[in-house]
C-alpha cells in the first residue's frame, strides 16, 4: 500500500472541510436571508434577458401544539382538543433592484424587480405560499 503525502493528506482535509461547511449552510438555524440566481426574460421568445442575484427567506421557525383550554374545548364541541401554534419564514421587508437586460442586437434594458431585504419569523398565512 503507497503512502500518502503529507500534502495529499492536508488537501484531502481542505477539500473536506469546505464540502463540510457548504452542506452546513442549510442547517442554519433561524430564518435568514439566502441568495440564488434568478433570470429575467421580456417575454417567452426572451428577446431581452438578463440575470440577477436576488435574496429569498429561508429557514425555520418555532411552532408548537398544546391540548386546547376548556372554554375552546366547550365552545367546539369537544372536536377542537388540539390548539396550535406556528410561524413561518416570511420576508419582512422588500426592496427593488435594477436588472441590466440585453436584447436582440446590441440593444439594452433595464428593469426593476423586488428582492428580500429582512427576513422575520411571523404568523403562518394561506395567502403567502
Amino acid at each position: 500500500m503507497p503512502m500518502e503525502s503529507p500534502q495529499t493528506l492536508v488537501l484531502c482535509l481542505l477539500v473536506l472541510a469546505v464540502t463540510e461547511a457548504w452542506g452546513q449552510e442549510a442547517v442554519i438555524p433561524g430564518c435568514h436571508l439566502h441568495p440564488f440566481n434568478v433570470t429575467v426574460r421580456s417575454d417567452r421568445q426572451g428577446t431581452c434577458q438578463g440575470s440577477h442575484v436576488a435574496q429569498a427567506c429561508v429557514g425555520h421557525c418555532e411552532s408548537s401544539a398544546f391540548p386546547s383550554r376548556y372554554s375552546v374545548l366547550v365552545a367546539s364541541g369537544y372536536r377542537h382538543n388540539v390548539t396550535s401554534i406556528s410561524q413561518c419564514c416570511t420576508i419582512s421587508g422588500l426592496k427593488k433592484v435594477k436588472v441590466q437586460l440585453q436584447c436582440v442586437g446590441s440593444r439594452r434594458e433595464e428593469l426593476e424587480i423586488f428582492t428580500a431585504r429582512a427576513c422575520q419569523c411571523d404568523m403562518c398565512r394561506l395567502s403567502r405560499y
